[in-house]
């Protein structure tokens, strides 16, 4: 197949000890995503994986849609149904993909919030609160197919949530607190609100962060790092990504 390219739209920094280790968003994604290949069988040996990465928050750029296979929207502390310019400058881009650029969109957390909103559904603040560190996915139909199992393990960092499934999708899997856990269309939106590109080390470093930022009290940063080092699927959502974006 050659050269498949995919543009990550980076809608936010990690913090400072991940960027260090890890990288930027699109670092940690282009690792995510290798794993998928060296997991996908032989049709993913004949790719060669091309990952670009555009900062859609402190700048204005943004790749050339006709030059790439696909884009993936990370995850951000930002809120997704603010009015931030950037934020509606990205809603109004991922319409642009949809209606006419017709390529493959891929959102992670705030990414999933941001292709949610696009799509006309609310957004806002989760009723079941905060989801934090490793939390079981009971998957629907539509996501044990897509993933095969029944259920997923998957880090979580959100307080905010995709409130109804947009038309034209359908929703991949809940939890206890999260009802809308991915949405999904054939060839064109994979959305997950968990982060399958998250290890223990960096799940670790932002909850410690934001204990010491009193976004979490100690409860909640106990109860995180209680489930951190679960064991989690990101390889196998990473596999997932590469189906959806292969078999259209």
């Amino acid at each position: 197949m050659g050269v498949y390219h995919i543009a990550v739209l980076e809608c936010d920094t990690p913090v400072d000890t991940v960027v260090t280790s890890r990288g930027t968003y699109g670092d940690i994604f282009k690792e995510l995503l290798t794993k998928g290949l060296e997991r996908g069988g032989p049709a993913a040996g004949d790719i060669q994986l091309r990952v670009s990465k555009w900062d859609v928050v402190g700048s204005s750029s943004f790749p050339d849609i006709r030059e790439v296979d696909a884009i993936l929207l990370s995850g951000s502390k930002h809120t997704a149904f603010e009015d931030d310019a950037w934020i509606v400058r990205l809603v109004d881009r991922v319409k642009d993909i949809l209606t006419t650029h017709q390529k493959p969109l891929v959102g992670i957390c705030f990414g999933h919030q941001i292709i949610g909103r696009a799509m006309g559904a609310a957004v806002g603040v989760s009723h079941g609160g905060w989801e934090v560190s490793v939390n079981t996915i009971d998957l629907n139909s539509h996501g044990r197919q897509l993933f095969g199992t029944s259920s997923l393990s998957l880090h979580q960092m959100h307080k905010d949530a995709v409130l109804e499934v947009p038309k034209g999708l359908v929703n991949l899997g809940s939890s206890p607190s999260c009802p809308i856990q991915g949405l999904y269309k054939k060839g064109s939106i994979l959305s997950l609100q968990a982060h399958p590109e998250f290890d223990e080390f960096t799940m670790r470093q932002i909850i410690q962060t934001r204990h010491v930022q009193n976004v979490f009290d100690d409860a909640m940063f106990n109860d995180g790092m209680a489930k951190v080092g679960k064991p989690h699927g990101g390889d196998l959502v990473a596999s997932a990504i590469w189906q959806f974006l292969l078999d259209g």
